[in-house]
């Protein structure tokens, strides 16, 4: 087995236990923060099954933030979107036989590979060229951004630059999967791609790409507007009345 092979190996098992660990521990800490007053975003539905219908809308199609600016609707819209068409089509590295949905996914994954780069980089030029959202970039912002886009500029190499051996990168993935280390084929953009991967996976649990599980725990979003029909107290104002 190559030094290559067992430095990538070795590699993404500390990302994948790292990414799993923080991410774990992150939702854990979610969960466990006390919202003890209603403070539903109005307007607010007034019932459980108009949350989660408010909750699939702003999951799904970004309500609030159409709602709020359409520019920066269009840029993360398009840009979740195709990310989401990208991972379901890297998932032929991960089953076999390939389900038919993720065969299906195989020609719009790669277009989506594009406009992934095209969303991140209108997401990008608005933290560049908006004064009041440049003000309030940080380091980490751009840093996300700018791995986001190599990593798509990557992916978009090895399929019309230099050519990847993906049977043999599909045959490596399943042996990390399955305990049983496969050759990694030592071509540039690969390793480069699969080197940002893990870097991304290490860092998303300290990251602002939290938001993806943690708009689920949002009390903004997760409450019902109903204040005035039942009383919400704190666990720590509910001893003081028993008094």
């Amino acid at each position: 087995m190559s030094a290559l092979t067992l430095v990538y190996a070795g590699l993404f098992y500390a990302a994948t236990a790292v990414f799993v660990v923080g991410l774990a521990a992150k939702i854990a800490g979610y969960a466990r923060t006390p919202a003890p007053l209603r403070i539903p975003t109005t307007p607010a539905p007034r019932t459980r099954a108009g949350v989660v219908g408010r909750m699939a809308r702003e999951v799904l199609l970004f309500e609030s933030l159409f709602r709020a600016n359409k520019w920066i609707w269009l840029f993360g819209w398009l840009f979740h979107v195709a990310l989401a068409l990208v991972l379901v089509r890297h998932l032929r590295y991960f089953t076999e036989p390939v389900w038919p949905v993720v065969a299906i996914a195989q020609p719009f994954g790669i277009y989506a590979g594009f406009a992934l780069l095209a969303g991140l980089a209108g997401l990008w030029a608005r933290r560049l060229l908006v004064e009041r959202i440049r003000y309030i970039s940080t380091w980490s912002d751009h840093l996300m951004l700018a791995l986001l886009i190599l990593i798509a500029v990557s992916g978009l190499m090895m399929k019309y630059v230099a050519h990847t051996d993906i049977v043999a990168v599909k045959a490596f993935v399943l042996g990390l999967m399955r305990f049983d280390l496969q050759p990694l084929p030592a071509d540039g953009p690969l390793l480069v791609h699969l080197f940002l991967v893990a870097g991304l996976m290490a860092i998303f649990p300290a990251s602002k790409l939290l938001h993806a599980p943690g708009v689920f725990f949002s009390p903004t979003r997760n409450q019902a507007d109903d204040s005035r029909e039942r009383r919400t107290v704190a666990p720590w104002a509910a001893g003081l009345e028993k008094k």
